[in-house]
C-alpha cells in the first residue's frame, strides 16, 4: 500500500486570525509582534509580505519597508483556541496526527482512500471544512514522505493544495533548490555551491561517504532526502524537548544586575511550563543578542534534572557571569532541555531539599492559578524596569 503523508499549514495564522476577528483589518497589511521598534515580528499578513515584511524581522525594519503596516500585540489564547479546533478537525480524518506547531500538523493518510477518496480529494475536503468552521484558509501538501509533504504545502500558498506522487519525485528533486531541503541553512550553502550543488538532485553526484566526511552523521541523511527518502513517521504524541523564554528590550541594557532580574522572570516562566508538562531538565542555556544582531548561546548541565525556578536562575546567572563584560545587550533569554523523568539523587539532604522545593512550587502554582500570575512576585523584581 502506498504511503501518503499530508502537511496542513495555516496561512499567515496569527495575522489571519486578527483579520478574521476584526473585519476592518481585512485587505490591509497586518503584522503580529511586540509594539516597540525593537521587538520582532511573529507573523505577517500576505498584504504585508508584498512589502518584504516577514516573521523574525525587527518591528523597526518592518515599519521602514511598510510604514502603513498595522502592528498588533496579538492574542495567544485566541490562537490556541482556534489551533485546538483545527487539530480536532484533522483528527476526524486520521488517527495519526502530529501537531508540528500551533498552526501546522502532519497526518498519515495511508489507507484512507476507501473512506475519503484519493489523497487530493481528502486534502480539498479538509481545506473546505477548516474554512467553513473557522473562517481561515490552510495550504495542504501531500507526498509519500514527511519532508516532501511540508515542501509541497508551501508551493501554492496561500490556500494551496499540492501533491507529489512517487513517480514525480525524481523530476521534482531535479528542480528543487538545495536550500529548500530542511536542514540546509545559509551557513552551509557556500559548501554546496563550491561543489556545484544547487539543486537537490545534484547531491547524488557524490556518494553518501563523501557527505558524511563533510557534514557528519547528517550527510547520509541529506543524501537519502535527495532521493526522496525520509523514514520519519508521523508521531501522535510528541514529547516536549525544551522550554525557553526570552525578551527583547526597547533600550539596550548594560547593567548585569538588571539582566539577571530578567533571567529570574524568564526562569519562573520556564519552570512553570516544565511543571505543567511534568518534566525536568538537566541542561540550562542562556542566549544573548547584541545591538548589531550578533548572538551567543552558552549551556551548562547540572547533576539532577530540575523544574525549579531558582535552580534554573542561579545556573543562568553563573553562565552570564562566565561571559565577563559583554557590553550592551538587546535580548536575553534562558531555556531548559535534556529532559528526564527520573532524578539523580546525590544525597539524602539533596533529596529533602528537592522535596521542599517541589512543595513550595506547587503551592505557588496553585495561588497563581487561582488569583492570577501577578499575585506573587519575588522581592528582587519589584524595581525592575518594564
Amino acid at each position: 500500500m502506498q504511503q501518503y503523508i499530508m502537511h496542513v499549514d495555516m496561512d499567515a495564522f496569527f495575522a489571519s486570525v486578527e483579520q478574521l476577528d476584526n473585519p476592518e483589518l481585512r485587505g490591509k497589511p497586518v503584522a503580529v509582534g511586540g509594539t516597540s521598534s525593537r521587538s520582532v515580528i511573529s507573523a505577517a499578513s500576505y498584504e504585508a509580505r508584498k512589502y518584504g515584511v516577514r516573521s523574525a524581522m525587527p518591528v523597526g525594519q518592518a515599519l521602514k519597508l511598510c510604514p502603513q503596516v498595522i502592528i498588533l500585540s496579538g492574542n495567544r489564547e485566541r490562537y490556541k483556541e482556534l489551533s485546538l479546533q483545527i487539530m480536532k478537525i484533522l483528527a476526524d480524518y486520521s488517527p495519526l496526527v502530529e501537531p508540528a506547531s500551533i498552526d501546522e500538523a502532519y497526518l498519515d493518510i495511508t489507507g484512507t482512500q476507501k473512506l475519503f477518496g484519493p489523497p487530493e480529494k481528502l486534502g480539498a475536503t479538509i481545506k473546505k471544512r477548516i474554512k467553513s468552521e473557522t473562517g481561515l484558509t490552510a495550504s495542504v501538501g501531500i507526498a509519500p514522505v514527511k519532508f516532501l509533504a511540508k515542501i509541497a504545502s508551501d508551493l501554492q500558498k496561500p490556500d494551496g493544495l499540492s501533491i507529489i506522487r512517487p513517480e514525480d519525485i525524481q523530476t521534482f528533486m531535479a528542480e528543487l533548490p538545495i536550500e529548500k531541503i530542511p536542514g540546509v541553512g545559509k551557513k552551509s550553502l557556500p559548501l554546496f555551491h563550491s561543489l556545484a550543488v544547487r539543486k537537490a538532485a545534484d547531491i547524488l553526484r557524490y556518494p553518501p561517504d563523501f557527505w558524511k566526511n563533510r557534514l557528519g552523521e547528517r550527510g547520509p541523511v541529506l543524501y537519502d532526502k535527495a532521493k526522496g527518502i525520509d523514514p520519519s513517521p508521523v508521531v501522535t504524541e510528541s514529547e516536549m524537548k525544551s522550554s525557553s523564554a526570552e525578551n527583547t528590550f526597547s533600550e539596550d541594557i548594560r547593567n548585569t544586575e538588571e539582566l539577571k532580574k530578567w533571567l529570574l522572570i524568564q526562569s519562573e516562566r520556564v519552570a512553570t511550563e516544565l511543571r505543567r508538562h511534568e518534566v525536568k531538565g538537566r541542561t540550562i542555556t542562556v542566549k544573548v543578542k547584541f545591538p548589531d544582531f550578533r548572538q551567543i548561546t552558552r549551556s551548562r548541565s547540572i547533576n539532577s534534572p530540575t523544574s525549579h525556578a531558582m535552580t534554573i536562575y542561579e545556573t543562568g546567572c553563573a553562565i552570564l557571569d562566565s561571559l565577563g563584560e559583554i557590553g550592551a545587550v538587546r535580548l536575553i533569554g534562558i531555556g531548559v532541555s535534556n529532559f528526564g523523568k527520573k532524578e539523580v539523587r546525590l544525597s539524602l539532604f539533596a533529596e529533602k531539599d528537592e522535596g521542599r522545593l517541589d512543595e513550595l512550587d506547587r503551592a505557588v502554582d496553585k495561588v497563581r492559578d487561582k488569583f492570577g500570575k501577578t499575585m506573587l512576585t519575588r522581592g528582587g523584581l519589584m524595581n525592575l524596569k518594564k
